[in-house]
């Protein structure tokens, strides 16, 4: 058997796109051969996959599984709204949302090593559906709320709330749709994290500055600014989406309802999307390639 270098790793990962371990398994499977490790990844569909996972997977849909007093959000992304909407996609991220919560785990490369149901590992049925679907598919995150009390909510394929609450059922679910609407940070003012509030203060403090107001009036606006914003992204500061004559604290009183924990997931955030090319770019791209070979 040919020993497996760092350089062969190196030629076999360039030429498929593939993680350094994987190459180095396919190599050893191979005998150190690259081209019939490169043929075997053919043949599993791996490098099919792996060529896809250069595509921007911005899209895709949230799923919610849940068992007992525990619930896992996962997102499962991909490249098309189509795709989002396809049955065979929806089955795969039910199948895995399932078997992430029985083994009670959200850490993304220890959710593509559980098996499946048919034996197959996630990380197997994942590159199998690249290969059927014909696009770039990646399980984004998970993340699990435990609670005596949960409310579920999807809107859509798009956005997915989980609450952990005490009290009345029916304005837990109002909760949980309020959340999906209007995305707080932090069920109250202690809960805003120390970075978000510095953030909005630069801000606030670099606006006033610019109205070149003295210094007294700048840190009142900026007083302002920052109450302003508190109101805008803290649950129980905000307009209650079901009655807006009334804020979602006022409804939490009235009911003797309480929120330890909320999460919201919305599909694509944080992802960066790269703006599509057009026809006339494209033309032009071809022709400068051309040009430097």
């Amino acid at each position: 058997m040919t020993a497996i270098t760092a350089s062969m790793v190196k030629e076999l990962r360039d030429r498929t796109g593939l993680a350094m371990m994987e190459c180095k398994k396919a190599l050893t499977e191979a005998g150190g051969d690259i081209e019939l490790a490169i043929d075997n990844l053919r043949k599993s569909g791996q490098a099919k996959a792996a060529k896809k996972a250069g595509n921007i997977a911005a899209d895709g849909a949230i799923t919610i599984a849940q068992e007992g007093n525990k619930a896992l959000l996962l997102e499962v992304n991909c490249q098309t709204d189509f795709v989002a909407k396809d049955e065979n996609f929806a089955g795969f991220s039910a199948k895995v949302a399932a078997a992430a919560l029985a083994a009670n785990t959200t850490d993304a490369a220890q959710i593509a090593e559980l098996k499946l149901e048919d034996g197959s590992t996630v990380e197997e049925a994942r590159i199998a559906l690249v290969q059927k679907i014909g696009e770039n598919i990646q399980v984004r995150r998970a993340t699990i709320v435990e609670g005596d009390n949960l409310a579920v909510y999807k809107h859509g394929l798009k956005i997915g709330v989980v609450v952990s609450f005490a009290g009345d059922a029916a304005t837990g679910k109002g909760l949980a749709m309020h959340i999906a609407a209007f995305n707080p940070v932090a069920v109250n003012a202690e809960g805003v994290s120390a970075e978000l509030l510095a953030k909005e203060k630069e801000i606030a403090e670099a606006k006033a500055i610019e109205s070149g107001k003295p210094a007294n009036i700048v840190e009142k606006m900026v007083t302002g600014s920052v109450e302003k914003y508190l109101n805008e992204v803290v649950l129980e500061r905000q307009q209650y989406v079901i009655d807006n004559d009334k804020k979602v604290a006022d409804v939490l009183k009235a009911t003797g309802t309480t929120v330890a924990q909320f999460v919201r997931f919305e599909v694509g955030e944080g992802i960066e999307k790269k703006a599509e090319m057009s026809f006339a770019d494209e033309v032009a791209a071809a022709q400068a390639a051309a040009a430097a070979q």
